[in-house]
């Protein structure tokens, strides 16, 4: 017997607020790195991120998603580097389009023992590497721009 289902639409994108992401970055033998985690869903490359927490600054709540999904602790820079918008699916047929502002935060500590540790992973790159492995274009514009100029400078992504 051959049963035909009905097609189902994509979920429609509801409009979200805005998320604050942190953009964890080191000096490595004088070029720009970049630490990657994996989302707990579908294990793509992302960076920690996530909603405005009550009285902490945007800056604030990008240090502490650094925290609890990647064990980073470090300087964090007051003005964004930028932003990009992704799809955040909440459940299967609801999801919604995010905008993260993006925060240049300096590694200085990586814990063995975070929050999120047995629901990602993480990895160094260099920033043209982990401009490549991201999915979303605005974020890969914005890791792009983390090459030999920031490499040169590095006082620009915290001395604010």
């Amino acid at each position: 017997m051959t049963q035909t289902l009905a097609a189902v639409p994509p979920p429609q994108a509801e409009a979200c607020p805005v998320q604050y992401g942190a953009l964890c970055w080191r000096m490595h033998r004088g070029k720009v790195e970049v630490l990657l985690i994996t989302s707990r869903d579908t294990g793509r490359w992302v960076i920690p991120k996530g909603w405005p927490m009550d009285k902490r600054s945007p800056s604030e709540a990008a240090m502490q998603e650094a925290w609890e999904e990647a064990g980073v602790r470090g300087e964090i820079a007051q003005t964004s580097l930028g932003q990009f918008n992704y799809v955040k699916l909440l459940t299967p047929k609801r999801s919604c389009e995010c905008a993260v502002e993006v925060f240049a935060l300096r590694v200085s500590e990586l814990a063995d023992k975070f929050p999120e540790r047995k629901e990602r992973r993480r990895k160094w790159f260099a920033a043209d590497k982990a401009a490549r492995k991201v999915n979303e274009p605005q974020l890969r514009m914005v890791l792009a721009g983390l090459s030999a100029d920031m490499a040169a400078q590095p006082a620009l992504l915290v001395a604010q």
